[in-house]
């Protein structure tokens, strides 16, 4: 590896600090463990779904994942630590390096860090950047530093690169003792969800010709929304069959109450109910079934994002699916993803009733809802590819240093 005067110049630097030493206060867990550091929040989204699929694979792997920031948002999965990282010093380095001894880092998109990354490489952790592109490795405090980026990209084993444009700027910095692959942007990918195909037959038979639209993860405080958005909707098409799945099934008896005291018509899944021609409601309260439901609704509002102070629900699900994405404006949990959906006219925002009954009426359309779904597997499908590609590279990488 080539000598860097300014990466000698920087740790220097780095080792007068005199900050004091940020250690670790989680201990660390027995097993496999991958050290990540995500920049957006896009990439956040994409590590945490990436963590559960390995954990799936390989019980007992977890994740510690690492932002510039403090952790906002729920942890998505059982198997991820979060925390911000601490500043970029060499002090700072060798502690957190010391006690987490992660496996293998997967750095995402670029806002490198000098002294961990260096002292990662020295302590012989394999370094993968994923992701990477000009824009967050274009660093303007580097002007003092013009070797600097050239140094760390190459302690990297192997760079992703979103695009032929990160790849001409690593050329153009000099870039040459690191494998480069064009990989396209990492995001979150959809996975499709189990469902029962025996119950996905039986129940198209039985709404063959009917419009049906699916309103999901739904909070008891946006129920009254999506019953008046159904009413609506039904004067134009009185067919129109409406499921509802409560986020929480325990809520199922008070959606059912109310449904019936506003007069609808209702079939209760867990109760073993099937919508006959006259139900215009599928109550459906059970876990575990949501693949059944996003499969034969052409349309899904995801709820839990009509009312201020909640989250939203993952977006990924119904694209998975072919459903077209309707949501509410209260997504924070899952902004960057529903934007992606949104920006390639997959997904369309609502903030009530009429609103929402509008985009419904507009999608049972069927050419509409189908341009819409397609679009939405387009971009989840991308997020897929990519975090297969990843997933191969940590498997195959923990798999050897197993075998030493």
């Amino acid at each position: 590896m080539r000598r860097s005067l300014s990466l000698a110049a920087y740790l220097a630097y780095s080792r007068r600090s005199s900050q004091d030493i940020t250690r670790p206060e989680i201990e660390r867990p027995e097993g496999e463990l991958i050290w990540a550091y995500a920049v957006e929040p896009q990439h956040v989204d994409a590590l945490q779904q990436l963590a559960g699929r390995l954990a799936a694979q390989r019980p007992g792997l977890v994740m510690l994942l690492t932002t510039p920031d403090e952790p906002i948002g729920q942890t998505r999965s059982k198997n991820v630590l979060r925390q911000r990282l601490p500043a970029d010093t060499i002090a700072n380095a060798k502690a957190f390096l010391d006690h987490w001894k992660p496996d293998i880092c997967l750095w995402a998109g670029g806002n490198l860090h000098p002294a961990f990354i260096s002292v990662a490489d020295e302590n012989e952790v394999p370094l993968y950047l994923v992701d990477a592109t000009e824009a967050l490795l274009d660093h303007s405090a580097w002007r003092w530093f013009p070797d600097l980026p050239r140094a760390l990209l190459e302690r990297f084993a192997l760079i992703m690169a979103r695009s032929g444009t990160t790849v001409r700027f690593l050329n153009r910095i000099g870039v040459k003792d690191t494998e480069v692959l064009v990989t396209g942007p990492f995001q979150e990918g959809a996975i499709a969800l189990n469902y029962n195909e025996s119950d996905r037959e039986e129940m198209a038979s039985l709404l063959r010709g009917r419009p049906v639209w699916l309103a999901a993860m739904i909070q008891p405080g946006e129920l009254d929304t999506i019953m008046e958005t159904h009413r609506v909707v039904s004067r134009l098409a009185h067919r129109t069959l409406l499921v509802v799945v409560p986020d929480d099934p325990a809520d199922g008896p008070g959606f059912k109450t109310r449904l019936q005291e506003k007069g609808w018509r209702v079939a209760v899944w867990s109760e073993g109910a099937m919508p006959e021609e006259t139900t215009q409601i599928l109550l459906a309260d059970t876990f575990g079934e949501m693949g059944l439901w996003y499969r034969l609704a052409p349309i899904t509002f995801m709820g839990s994002s009509l009312e201020s102070g909640q989250w939203g629900r993952d977006p990924n699900e119904p694209a998975a699916h072919g459903s077209a994405i309707l949501y509410g404006p209260n997504v924070r949990r899952y902004l960057s993803s529903y934007s992606r959906f949104a920006e390639a006219g997959a997904a369309r925002i609502v903030k009530d009733s009429e609103t929402l009954a509008a985009a419904v009426q507009r999608l049972i359309a069927p050419d509409q809802s189908a341009a819409m779904a397609h679009a939405a597997w387009d971009v989840a499908s991308q997020g897929s590819e990519v975090t297969d590609k990843i997933m191969d590279l940590v498997q195959d990488t923990l798999d050897v240093m197993g075998a030493r």
